[in-house]
């Protein structure tokens, strides 16, 4: 199916009108350009001739449009496009796509997070695995909850973990992550699940270390669980949160019984390590 843009030029005082009649009728988003062109977006040509012509009929003015066919894009593989090579710390993470002029070490996680969150990319990842690093020791068994592409998981073994599980809701998520670990060759010490990780965490316990990089909403429904599952001296990061967000997470860390021992910002999104 090719999709179908609608390049318009509303007079000034009817820019709003005519934007807020696309958008109702279409359902789809309306680009406003710099110099006042509005473009719409039809499924295909006889939906954008049938758009235009009924936008000219409720406008009751003469309406200055061009039709033209978009370009087919596969937006499952457009979005690697800019993405390269990202050392952070010890860790380089690789995406799959891009060879690579040397042999990977020891610390290189190759990644293609395909549908799934967690590429390297956002700074909630970026805090969670800057922590991550810090307070990893050799040995630590993991914990990995909303697990997604499986990086912190990847990125925990990449360190020295023992071994790490995974506990992702998303079924199609840890289809992407098993291949993730298997690309990475991390397959005997990573165990992915699939579940509600309040019900699982407390069955996989007891961890040396959780990571949870969801939201807060989530990190504070899953603190009774995390609590139940980790190690008396274990360590736990939460990422997944505006630094705005902090004051409030906090209070509810401490009303867990757990302490922040460390922090750290990227972008705006904030990470927090704590312990009992």
């Amino acid at each position: 199916m090719t999709w179908w843009a609608i390049d318009l030029r509303p007079s000034p005082e009817r820019l709003d009108w005519m934007s807020a009649w696309l958008v109702s009728h279409t359902g789809l988003a309306v680009e406003e350009r710099p110099d006042g062109t509005l473009v719409a977006f039809a499924a295909d040509e006889p939906t954008a001739h049938a758009l235009l012509a009924q936008l000219r009929q409720a406008s009751g003015e003469p309406l200055s449009a061009v039709r033209r066919p978009l370009e087919e894009v596969d937006w499952s593989i457009r979005w690697r496009e800019g993405l390269g090579t990202r050392r952070l710390g010890r860790l380089t993470l690789v995406p799959s796509w891009i060879p690579e002029g040397s042999p990977p070490d020891r610390f290189t996680v190759v990644l293609d997070p395909e549908t799934a969150f967690g590429s390297g990319e956002h700074g909630s990842t970026r805090a969670a695995l800057s922590l991550l690093e810090r307070f990893v020791r050799p040995g630590d068994v993991i914990l990995d909850l909303g697990s997604g592409s499986g990086i912190l998981a990847i990125a925990a073994v990449k360190l020295g973990a023992a071994r790490a599980i995974g506990i992702e809701c998303d079924p199609e998520a840890n289809v992407v992550a098993a291949r993730n670990v298997e690309r990475n060759q991390v397959s005997r010490q990573i165990e992915l699940l699939e579940g509600d990780a309040a019900i699982l965490t407390p069955l996989v316990g007891p961890a040396d270390l959780i990571l949870s990089n969801i939201l807060r909403n989530a990190n504070v429904e899953l603190l009774p669980a995390i609590g139940s599952a980790l190690s008396p001296t274990g360590i736990v990061i939460f990422s997944g949160m505006e630094v705005a967000e902090g004051a409030v997470f906090r209070s509810a860390l401490t009303a867990a019984g757990l302490r922040a021992v460390a922090e750290t910002v990227d972008e705006g999104w904030w990470g927090v390590a704590a312990r009992r």
